[in-house]
């Protein structure tokens, strides 16, 4: 049980202008932390197009275990556009595989022996999709970590949904904007660092992790803040740089590091991931080789 860890919801192509790309935030964050040496999986659905064919090839190619179910809709896809920044701006078609995952016996099965998941809002957004999530954190055993990594896209949230999933997770990812929203719909003021802090309190998060882009990231805990800033690099795109953050930052926590050290570790894998174009490039050797005594 120790090693598997499983990023659980959308996958899907990202269709760049020039290109597609594999992506998804769980599926990403599954295949970062393979990379680490974890027994990573990424749980979805796809459909029976050419589409969901090349996602599996992708899969097999990238060396990444998956539990991903055939469904009657059309496998997901993302129109990505890139601003001068290289930030993404995103179009997600609606009602597809990903939306319709179902919770069937052999997910049941890994669920009891999942160590860790990291699951997000926008797979969520579907009735089908979301009872499959929370059937699956709930199999999962009692001592199992539940990363929330909110991903708030377009209208695809509702309070319910986040606070229900606060209820369930004990660590949490967000970045500056999503901080906003989450306190215009909880209806609460304060600067940034104090709705993460009433965050981490209220839902009895055992962690809280705030990315600002260019501003840095903090790291939150009940007894300690860690802040650090962005290293100054060119940017190519910032697609899954986030997941790669988390992944990083998880890899390290369960690796037994320190929080300053998994949050420097994930500081950099995600300045490395901007420098690639995509979601899922290869990290460099000094990365792979960090622990070489898995979880």
């Amino acid at each position: 049980m120790k090693n598997i860890v499983v990023g659980l919801g959308e996958i899907l192509w990202d269709v760049f202008p020039e290109r597609k790309v594999l992506g998804g935030a769980p599926a990403n964050f599954a295949y970062h932390i393979s990379q680490f040496g974890f027994n990573g999986y990424t749980i979805s659905s796809i459909g029976e197009d050419l589409l969901g064919k090349e996602i599996l090839s992708s899969l097999e190619e990238k060396k990444l275990n998956y539990l991903i179910e055939t469904t009657d809709y059309p496998t997901g896809t993302v129109q990505v556009t890139l601003n001068k920044s290289g930030v993404p701006q995103y179009e997600i078609c609606e009602n597809v595989a990903w939306d319709n995952i179902p919770f069937t016996t052999r997910i049941e099965n890994l669920a009891k022996n999942t160590r860790t998941a990291c699951f997000g809002s926008l797979a969520q957004r579907s009735t089908v999709s979301r009872e499959t999530i929370r059937k699956f954190l709930a199999a999962m055993p009692d001592d199992s970590i539940k990363i929330f990594d909110i991903n708030l896209r377009l209208n695809y949230y509702t309070k319910e949904i986040i606070e229900e999933s606060l209820k369930i997770a004990n660590m949490m990812k967000i970045n500056e904007e999503e901080v906003l929203k989450v306190a215009m719909l909880f209806e609460w003021d304060g600067e940034e660092q104090d709705i993460c802090k009433r965050l981490l309190k209220e839902y009895n998060l055992d962690i809280l992790i705030l990315t600002k882009g260019t501003d840095g990231s903090f790291v939150f805990t009940p007894r300690q803040t860690s802040y650090l800033s962005t290293p100054k690099i060119h940017v190519s795109d910032t697609v899954g740089a986030g997941d790669s953050f988390t992944a990083a930052f998880v890899a390290a926590y369960l690796h037994g590091e320190r929080i300053e050290d998994a949050h420097q570790l994930a500081v950099e894998v995600s300045a490395y991931v901007c420098l690639q174009h995509g979601a899922m490039p290869k990290l460099a050797d000094a990365y792979l080789e960090l622990f070489p005594n898995r979880g």
